[in-house]
């Protein structure tokens, strides 16, 4: 992937990614994070979603793993963390501590929060307290400690999402979640965010989402409205071979059902997205052009 080594944003929708930060402020309830960049003209990030599998090994050991390849200088930046439903299973304030990011400075993670950098920002949300089957009583108990009252929560998310997307003037915005809006993977969509979440993103011109949690590279468009739904997750498990192949039969583009990651270049009028395998093979890839200067736009 060219210029790896330069703006260098790697988000990992479930458990890592990386940031060079300047500033943070912290307003009522979203995070906003501000980033210095080369003036160079080009920002790259990757996407790498689901990585790891339970908790049961040595959490010392898993840590090491996650760590250690990233050591490189290229590699060394902050990473960006946006919780998906396993996270919940355990005490989430655990990850989003700020002792972590004294631990490891790479470490950066909050419930939903924004990242500016120069002409783009990254919107990302909580996606899992959306889910209605979540709140219903059963064996995978869920800790929704700071969530609860669910409807208030939800709807001030939703109320400074809208606000933030509307106030940027970024000339590329993108939102992030853990859970899919529209997929023809294993869980498929997610009728909670379609319902809730989606109509928010149409009225801001959004034109990419990218999201993880089913365990699959997956790529969507053309559903009535442009905006490019990713799923980049197949950061660890895969090829669970359940696929709802009468579902967007006519909107799909792509659909991998092992390991891999997205990458995505930046110019202020162009984006080059690209789907890899785990050896760094180009599986998919499209672009997108912005055309014209929207008011305020930088």
């Amino acid at each position: 992937m060219a210029d790896t080594n330069r703006n260098c944003i790697c988000i990992l929708l479930l458990s890592i990614a990386c940031l060079c930060l300047s500033n943070v402020t912290v307003t009522a309830r979203l995070v906003q994070i501000q980033q210095r960049i080369k003036l160079n003209g080009v920002i790259n990030f990757l996407a790498v979603g689901d990585w790891g599998r339970k908790g049961d090994f040595n959490q010392s050991a898993v840590a090491r793993s996650n760590l250690e390849p990233f050591t490189l200088y290229f590699l060394a930046r902050l990473h960006h963390v946006v919780l998906g439903n396993h996270d919940y299973h355990g005490n989430s304030r655990a990850q989003l501590s700020p002792l972590l990011r004294m631990r490891d400075r790479r470490w950066n993670c909050y419930r939903s929060f924004t990242v500016r950098a120069g002409f783009l920002q990254i919107f990302f949300v909580d996606t899992s307290p959306f889910k209605d089957k979540y709140f219903v009583k059963g064996p995978n108990k869920f800790n929704w400690t700071g969530v609860l009252p669910r409807n208030t929560y939800l709807s001030n998310l939703l109320k400074d999402l809208d606000t933030a997307l509307k106030t940027s003037k970024a000339a590329w915005k993108i939102v992030v979640g853990h859970h899919p809006i529209r997929s023809i993977g294993k869980q498929g969509d997610t009728e909670e965010l379609l319902e809730k979440l989606l109509p928010i993103l149409e009225a801001n011109k959004i034109p990419i989402y990218i999201n993880g949690h089913n365990h699959c590279l997956e790529h969507i468009n053309n559903t009535g409205i442009p905006i490019e739904f990713v799923t980049s997750g197949g950061g660890s498990r895969a090829w669970s071979n359940i696929i709802h192949h009468d579902r967007y039969k006519n909107n799909l583009k792509f659909y991998y059902d092992g390991q891999g990651f997205v990458s995505v270049r930046l110019t202020k009028r162009q984006a080059n997205v690209a789907f890899y395998d785990v050896s760094g093979k180009t599986l998919h890839s499209f672009e997108l052009k912005k055309f014209g200067t929207e008011e305020n736009e930088v």
